[in-house]
């Protein structure tokens, strides 16, 4: 939620002209959600490769054996673009409520 409230503090310039050009409200979230989902999900695919390789070079190396069920990277993976979304609605509707004009002097 930080990084897209800093990315919508120093995108304001371009959100202006975007709304002054005559983008809608429904653009300016649409956005910033995508933007929120790709960050979140990439994290989520990095995580879920951490999670599965982990175990297997514990495996491998140290001769424990470890179980990854199906269900774990599915779970992590689907909480990780949850988070995404819902701590990504926030500075999506922030950036759409932006007026043009403040925007387009925004410095």
């Amino acid at each position: 939620m930080n990084i897209m409230l800093a990315s919508v503090t120093e995108r304001t310039r371009e959100i202006g002209i975007r709304r002054a050009l005559g983008a809608k409200r429904k653009d300016i979230v649409v956005q910033f959600l995508i933007e929120t989902v790709i960050l979140s999900g990439t994290g989520g695919v990095i995580g879920v490769l951490l999670g599965v390789a982990i175990p297997f070079f514990v495996t491998y190396f140290a001769g424990m054996i470890t179980i990854v069920t199906l269900w774990s990277p599915i779970i992590a993976f689907s909480i990780s673009a949850l988070v995404g979304v819902v701590f990504g609605i926030y500075p999506a509707l922030r950036a759409a409520d932006m007026d043009p004009v403040e925007a387009l002097r925004h410095e």
